[in-house]
């Protein structure tokens, strides 16, 4: 058993999910929180810093437009490269173009343009993630979701260190400017991840209604599950608490004495490790106690995670201590990270793998865009020790609604077989 697991994590697919996996982690961290710390240094006050979380709206929009993304071609590229590749590649592209645009803005003196450039990135962003996670999905078995999430996490949170500490220690180094060139060009990892594997071949339902096809049948097939309403809503709050107190942590950090070198080193160093160690034990519990009981545990770790900052704030300007908040921030994450991918992977019929990946995930976004948008005003108007124990409580409603899942026997699955095996 142990000697199968390795072979599938040395899989030339692994190794190509974890590479787009980065490609997907890294335009996050420089549209929230290395976003949020270059706006704290250029003097944006902690409201306007909350609402600048809004630029992610694409993250929650995006099953919009996946249904264009899941059947229409693109002219001469997809008869070459496949309709997944081609439009990876072409999204690709336009993303390190306007990552480079968004290295050109000055938030000190046009605000406004820095935070539309930023939607621009976080649509290219968004519409890269419905592609690569569709990949990802139609690329592995069932029983190859668990690992496949686990991979796909693990390069996710490299890209957003690279984006996160990286682009903190070249902003120290050669300004924003040149950090965000920097990441601009680290866009062709996702790229030649792409260009290595071959295009998954899945079952696509042959329809007269082309619009009925693309729009309406994914959505109806995913409203034939039991419960369904009570999952989206799940999905929506899951991550609330946590997504909400990290918004914030760059600011806070910031705002009790650390600079950019100090929060950037110990997250290379403890955040890092601390992550890939979160994300495998999550991908681990899956294999061990089912998805279920892994959301379960990592939903409660993700919830007491938050008190650390308040330690943090108690602590000061404590270098020791903010590696332990980093840590701890980090190993929860990663847990509650690679369970809950596993739990949307196999919630998607592979006939609609994109439009109703792309429903999930942006309903998953919600905790970051506009919920997580008012965590600075509540954070001006609160202090920081009560803004933590409020996000602390934010995790209670997604463990209750897991909760009334689990008592429904409505697990994550794809077919019922495997809803009768999972736990």
């Amino acid at each position: 058993m142990k000697l199968d697991a390795l072979r599938l994590y040395s899989d030339r697919r692994m190794v190509a999910i974890l590479a787009m996996g980065f490609s997907s982690g890294l335009p996050l961290a420089l549209t929230g929180a290395t976003l949020s710390i270059w706006l704290k240094e250029d003097g944006v006050s902690l409201t306007a810093i909350g609402l600048f979380a809004q630029v992610g709206l694409a993250y929650n929009l995006k099953f919009l437009w996946a249904p264009v993304l899941d059947r229409v071609p693109l002219p001469f590229v997809t008869a070459r490269l496949g309709r997944r590749r081609s439009w990876a590649v072409f999204i690709q592209i336009l993303l390190a173009l306007s990552i480079l645009a968004l290295a050109q803005a000055d938030p000190a003196i046009d605000a406004w343009r820095t935070a539309l450039v930023a939607v621009i990135v976080a649509f290219f962003s968004a519409s890269q993630d419905i592609v690569i996670d569709a990949f990802r999905v139609e690329l592995l078995a069932d029983r190859e979701q668990g690992a496949g999430a686990a991979a796909t996490q693990v390069g996710y949170r490299i890209g957003m260190l690279a984006s996160g500490a990286g682009a903190l220690y070249l902003a120290s180094a050669f300004g924003w400017r040149g950090a965000y060139t920097v990441m601009a060009g680290l866009v062709v990892v996702g790229m030649a991840a792409v260009l290595l594997i071959h295009e998954p071949t899945t079952p696509r339902p042959l329809r007269e209604n082309w619009l009925r096809a693309a729009v309406v049948e994914p959505f109806a097939d995913f409203m034939t599950r039991n419960d369904w309403l009570v999952i989206l809503m799940f999905v929506v709050l899951y991550k609330t608490g946590d997504a909400v107190a990290g918004w914030m942590s760059g600011p806070f950090y910031i705002s009790i004495g650390f600079d950019k070198v100090e929060i950037a080193s110990i997250s290379k160093v403890f955040g890092l490790v601390a992550s890939m160690a979160g994300v495998i034990l999550g991908g681990w519990l899956v294999l061990r106690v089912g998805i279920m009981r892994a959301l379960v545990i990592g939903g409660v770790l993700q919830a007491l995670s938050n008190l650390a900052y308040i330690a943090q704030l108690w602590a000061g300007h404590d270098l020791p201590m903010l590696a332990v908040t980093i840590a701890t921030e980090n190993v929860t994450g990663g847990i509650g990270s690679a369970a809950f991918v596993a739990y949307l992977s196999r919630l998607c019929n592979p006939a609609f793998t994109a439009t109703q990946y792309a429903l999930l995930s942006a309903l998953a976004a919600v905790s970051r865009t506009f919920i997580a948008s008012g965590g600075g005003w509540l954070a001006d108007r609160l202090g920081w020790a009560p803004f933590f124990t409020a996000a602390t409580l934010l995790c209670v409603p997604g463990l209750m609604l897991l909760l009334f899942l689990m008592r429904r026997d409505a697990p994550p699955t794809r077919s019922a077989a495997a809803a009768r095996g999972d736990g």
